[in-house]
């Protein structure tokens, strides 16, 4: 049977809060107060935008919401929502929750068996398509006979149009609110491993981990806020950042239009708080390294009478000249990436946290460089460290609720004094900041005997002009070895026979440099070059850019030894 909002588990730690913090009080308080601000401005393609202000966004919403309270589904249903990141996302969620029901976000790039995996467990009651690529393969996940409403930006398909209903439907009148614990949404997570699980919160899990998070960051508080959303909605830190922080303090949400695009998107938002995956940070870092080759920009932040010169024309060729706060997540950020920022007057705060705990444990303070660690705690975060495996415990009022219709899963989760079991693995340094080592599962032992942690490793690996992605492995080989996918140029030019010779001079080298800081147990064989692009399509990685090493091992783990026995340092895998 489905989770009513009245038999779900109490949460471990009580998310008490003022109920004027919560999700649709937030809506209303802006709705009655600055009906007027823009808060959402839609990219509609050539160039054209659209702006929503609150009275806008919340007449759509509301009416939208009287349609979904005339279908008659039970107070408590789940809605989900099929979409990229765009204003009526934003818009459905909310219509959701003000009509009484759940929100199911689901990853824009799923695969068609996913989809319907998690439309079927959720029994969601009816499906709201959005700005979507590759609709035509996703299609065959969406069950048959469930009801479909296509917003503005959605491909075509047989549902009703959101922009019929809201013409045809009249607003939804008063304030209706929900209660603080009741069941908000289900979040299915993208997991490097098994089946996506549907991490419940209520509105007072996500009312409670906003608050401490913005403060620790005061800069997001004001009336020119300005942030550019393009990592997945469905994902916890965007819905956290984004949707949340949006409600707390009315901060201008700018969308990315798409990939082609993005640069202009970031000209146009000039965001002031910019949240990325380490992956994109790099990517940016190596835009300006083609430009401008990384020798001579040292050289030139060494000399104090052009220092702002440069720092300022490398963030406005950005469009960050404007940004205050830099944050990172949702994998480690390698130290030399963090320094190079920091030497363009661009520092970057480093968060931790996941979706079972809103994306709220841990992060560094701004203007307080750690680099290889994840900072301290956010207020009211209790964090503790495994004294047998390492592992990193906490608890707040913003945990989950559970994982839906798994009490078994749930239970496995937390300890028995009610600490969530992250997975991951710390270390504190003499400051008391976290330091991520890697996953408790990733260790893996070397025929030698000896344990390797591979996300150090890879941190190192990661920071080469060629490299796009990377993961080392080696269960049961004498040496790790470094699998590492090759960037868009590097492929393009890896065609030709002596920029192919460059590159593999320039790995050498690389691992040469990386192996002189390991352990001799640590240090890596060799390093495997694929061209072969990993993607979410063809399942090497989660929606969030994180590598799948289950899917690394599975394709390429009868070659490990092949590779090994090579005996070079630079092996090139033919796909």
């Amino acid at each position: 049977m489905p989770s009513s909002p009245s038999s779900l588990p109490t949460p471990v730690a009580d998310a008490t809060v003022a109920p004027e913090t919560l999700a649709l009080q937030r809506l209303y308080h802006w709705e009655r107060t600055a009906p007027d601000r823009v808060l959402l401005t839609q990219p509609l393609g050539g160039g054209a935008v659209r702006d929503f202000t609150w009275a806008q966004a919340m007449d759509e919403t509301r009416r939208m919401a009287a349609h979904l309270r005339s279908l008659g589904f039970e107070p408590g249903s789940r809605i989900a929502i099929l979409s990229k990141n765009c204003a009526h996302w934003l818009l459905c969620d909310w219509a959701i929750w003000m009509a009484g029901h759940v929100s199911v976000p689901l990853y824009p790039t799923l695969a068609a068996g996913t989809i319907r995996q998690i439309l079927e467990h959720s029994e969601a009651k009816l499906l709201f398509i959005g700005k979507l690529d590759g609709w035509d393969a996703m299609r065959p996940g969406i069950p048959a006979g469930l009801p479909c409403i296509n917003t503005p930006l959605s491909p075509p398909t047989n549902g009703l149009l959101w922009d019929n209903i809201v013409k045809a439907t009249a607003p939804l009148q008063g304030e209706p609110v929900r209660d603080g614990n009741e069941l908000s949404t289900i979040m299915y997570t993208s997991g490097t491993t098994g089946n996506p699980k549907g991490v419940m919160h209520s509105f007072a899990t996500f009312a409670w981990s906003t608050s401490s998070a913005l403060k620790r960051l005061p800069e997001m508080e004001g009336d020119n806020v300005r942030i550019l959303s393009y990592l997945p909605l469905a994902h916890v830190a965007e819905r956290t950042i984004v949707e949340h922080c949006l409600l707390a303090n009315s901060m201008h949400v700018y969308f990315a239009e798409s990939l082609e695009t993005f640069a202009a998107d970031l000209q146009r938002a000039r965001p002031t708080v910019l949240f990325s995956v380490p992956r994109l940070w790099v990517k940016f870092q190596q835009g300006v390294s083609a430009k401008m080759p990384p020798d001579k920009l040292k050289r030139l932040l060494r000399i104090p009478i052009v220092r702002g010169l440069v720092r300022k024309k490398i963030l406005t060729a950005l469009g960050l000249q404007d940004c205050q706060i830099a944050a990172g997540g949702a994998a480690p950020m390698p130290p030399a990436l963090l320094k190079w920022y920091e030497d363009l007057g661009l520092p970057i705060i480093e968060v931790y946290g996941m979706t079972e705990n809103c994306g709220v444990s841990h992060a560094t303070l701004p203007g307080v460089q750690s680099p290889g660690t994840v900072g301290r705690p956010y207020d009211g975060v209790q964090s503790r460290l495994d004294p047998a495996s390492g592992e990193i415990q906490m608890k707040s009022p913003g945990l989950m609720l559970g994982y839906y219709k798994e009490p078994v899963l749930t239970r496995e989760a937390m300890t028995d004094d009610g600490w969530l079991r992250t997975g991951d693995k710390g270390q504190l340094d003499p400051q008391g900041n976290l330091r991520i080592t890697g996953r408790v599962k990733d260790l893996f032992k070397t025929s030698k005997g000896k344990y390797v942690a591979p996300a150090p490793i890879e941190d190192k690996l990661v920071m080469n002009g060629a490299v796009e992605a990377c993961v080392v492995t080696g269960a049961n080989l004498g040496q790790p070895l470094g699998i590492v996918m090759l960037n868009a140029d590097a492929i393009g030019r890896a065609g030709n026979a002596a920029h192919r010779e460059a590159i593999e001079v320039s790995l050498t080298a690389h691992l040469a440099a990386i192996n002189a800081t390991l352990d001799p147990h640590e240090r890596l064989d060799c390093l495997v070059v694929i061209s072969e692009p990993w993607t979410v399509d063809n399942g090497f990685i989660t929606p969030t850019f994180k590598v799948k090493r289950n899917r690394i091992e599975e394709v390429y783990g009868a070659m490990f030894e092949h590779w090994e026995g090579a005996r070079r340092p630079v092996v090139w895998h033919a796909s």
